[in-house]
């Protein structure tokens, strides 16, 4: 299902993301909704912000080399 670009404009102002991470999480096939739904609230101090999050999971999916040869 594709998202509407609004809905993705504004995970990337809660979350802080640049285009890069939120093409990271298109491609991993996560949604808007999930990413703003993982922001940590100030009681959740044991959960990362969501750019850490998708960076790593990124990472354990596809490991680093997609993610310098995409950066390059």
């Amino acid at each position: 299902m594709a998202y509407k670009p609004e809905l993705w404009a504004e995970a990337k102002k809660k979350c802080r993301l640049n285009e890069e991470e939120i093409r990271m999480a298109k491609e991993m096939g996560l949604n808007p909704k999930s990413l703003i739904k993982n922001i940590p609230s100030p009681r959740e101090q044991w959960k990362q912000p969501v750019k850490v999050w998708i960076h790593e999971m990124y990472e354990d999916r596809y490991g680093k080399k997609k993610n310098k040869a995409a950066s390059s």
